[in-house]
C-alpha cells in the first residue's frame, strides 16, 4: 500500500514586494526569488527520495513479516502433526506412560498405565497411587498391580520439571523365567538322583551279596558273624550317603546364634582332636579376631569346618611332618578362615571341581562332603576360595560376614 506524500514545509525567503510602478523588478528582488525555488526544489527532491526509501523500507519489512509468518505456520502444523503421532504412538504403546507435573500430579497417562493401574486420572496424585495401587515385588524396581508384574522406571524431565513413569508388563516374562527356573530345579533334582542311584548302586550290591550269602546254611558261624558285619557297613554306608544328600538339600536352613570366632575354633579343635590322635599329624590353630562375632548356625559351620580340616588330613596322610593350620583374622567386616596342610597339592581342573556333589579323588568318598560345607557357607553369606597347585599342599579359605560384640 502506497505511502502518501507528506506535505511540504521548507522555511523559505519572504516572498518579494510587488514590482515597483511601471513593471520593473529590481535585481534583488529577482535574485532572493531564485533562490527560494532553488531551495524548494532541493527540499522536495529530499523529500521524494526519503518517501521512496521509506516505501522500499516497507515493501521489505511486508516481505520479511510475511516470511516469518510462514515459517510459523509451518513450524506450528509440524508441531500439530507431531504431537498427533505422539499422542497415537502413547495410545498404542504396550507399555504405561505416566508423565507427572513437579507436584507429583498426573498430568498425562495413557490407556496402558490406565489399564496396569486401575482407577488413575489425569490430576491424581502419584503417590496415593504408588501407596494404593504397586505392591513391591521380589526384585527391587519391580512391583504387582491388579495381578500383574511391571518394572517401574521413573526419570526426571529436566529443565522443564516434572517426570516421566515408565510402567513395562514383565508378567510373561516373570512367569518364564519362574517355568525355566522350575525346570532348573527338576533337571538338578533328575541329575542328583541319578548320582544319588549311582553311588548307592556299589555298596547295595555289596549288601545283598553279603546277606545272600547268609542265606547258606552251611555257613560257619564265624563267618556268618563277619559276613553280617560287613552286610551291616555296606548299609552304614548308604544311610551315611543318605545322610549326607539330606544335609546337602537343607544347607540352606539357618537359625541365628550369635557366637565368638574363638569359641567356633576352639569347638573345632576338640572335635579334631581324636582325629589327629589317631593320624600323628598337627594341628595349629591361630586367632586374630579378637571379640568378633559371627550370626547363624554353629552347628552347620562347625561341620563345614570339619569337612575341610578332614579333606585336609586326609591330603597329609602318610607325610613324615604332616601340618595343617587353622587360621582365622578379621579383614574389613569379613571374618576369614584358613584351613591349609603341606600336602601334595592339586591340579586347577581339580580344584575347579571340587565343591560339585559327588566328585571326588578318593576311591572310598562320597563326593559330598566338601559340598555340604560350601552350601553352608554360602547359606551364611559367605564364600569358599581353595589355593592350591601340585607340590605345594593346599588352602581352604572361608569368609563370613561379622560383627563387632
Amino acid at each position: 500500500m502506497p505511502i502518501p506524500a507528506p506535505a511540504v514545509s521548507a522555511e523559505l525567503p519572504a516572498a518579494p514586494q510587488a514590482p515597483a510602478a511601471g513593471g520593473h523588478v529590481a535585481p534583488e528582488e529577482a535574485l532572493r526569488l531564485a533562490e527560494a525555488f532553488r531551495i524548494f526544489s532541493r527540499a522536495s527532491e529530499e523529500l521524494s527520495g526519503a518517501y521512496s526509501e521509506l516505501q522500499g523500507q516497507m515493501a521489505r519489512l511486508t516481505g520479511e513479516l510475511e516470511a516469518a509468518n510462514g515459517a510459523l505456520r509451518q513450524q506450528y502444523l509440524e508441531k500439530a502433526a507431531l504431537t498427533e503421532r505422539l499422542s497415537t504412538l502413547l495410545d498404542a504403546l504396550p507399555a504405561g506412560v505416566v508423565v507427572l507435573d513437579d507436584g507429583g500430579s498426573v498430568v498425562q497417562i495413557n490407556p496402558a498405565a490406565e489399564e496396569f493401574l486401575g482407577s488413575a486420572r489425569v490430576g491424581d496424585s502419584w503417590m496415593a497411587i504408588y501407596g494404593d495401587t504397586l505392591v513391591p515385588g521380589e526384585t527391587p524396581g519391580e512391583f504387582v498391580a491388579r495381578d500383574r508384574h511391571l518394572a517401574v522406571d521413573v526419570t526426571p524431565l529436566g529443565a522443564t520439571g516434572g517426570r516421566i513413569v515408565l510402567l513395562h508388563d514383565i508378567t510373561e516374562a516373570q512367569e518364564l523365567k519362574e517355568r525355566a527356573e522350575r525346570t532348573q530345579r527338576l533337571a538338578a533334582m533328575g541329575e542328583m538322583a541319578a548320582q544319588l542311584a549311582h553311588q548307592l548302586r556299589t555298596p547295595l550290591a555289596a549288601a545283598l551279596l553279603y546277606a545272600g550269602n547268609l542265606e547258606n546254611p552251611e555257613l560257619a558261624a564265624a563267618s556268618r558273624a563277619a559276613m553280617a558285619q560287613k552286610t551291616v557297613a555296606r548299609l552304614k554306608h548308604i544311610e551315611h550317603l543318605i545322610q549326607d544328600m539330606l544335609l546337602f538339600a537343607r544347607g540352606e536352613a539357618l537359625g541365628q546364634e550369635r557366637f565368638a570366632v574363638a569359641e567356633l575354633l576352639a569347638e573345632l579343635a576338640q572335635n579334631f582332636e581324636p582325629l589327629l590322635a589317631r593320624t600323628g599329624s598337627r594341628l595349629q590353630v591361630r586367632d586374630d579376631t579378637g571379640a568378633v562375632r559371627l550370626t547363624g548356625t554353629r552347628k552347620s559351620l562347625v561341620s563345614a569346618l570339619t569337612s575341610l580340616l578332614e579333606n585336609a588330613l586326609q591330603a597329609v596322610d602318610g607325610l613324615a611332618d604332616a601340618r595343617i593350620e587353622l587360621a582365622a583374622r578379621r579383614d574389613e567386616g569379613v571374618v576369614r578362615i584358613s584351613v591349609r596342610d603341606n600336602g601334595p597339592g592339586m591340579e586347577k581342573a581339580t580344584a575347579d571341581r571340587l565343591f560339585q556333589p559327588f566328585f571326588t579323588t578318593r576311591s572310598d568318598g562320597t563326593g559330598l562332603g566338601l559340598a555340604i560345607a560350601h552350601g553352608v557357607v554360602c547359606a551364611h553369606g559367605g564364600s569358599i576360595d581353595v589355593v592350591s597347585s601340585p607340590g605345594r599342599g593346599a588352602e581352604f579359605t572361608v569368609s563370613l560376614p561379622c560383627r563387632k560384640n
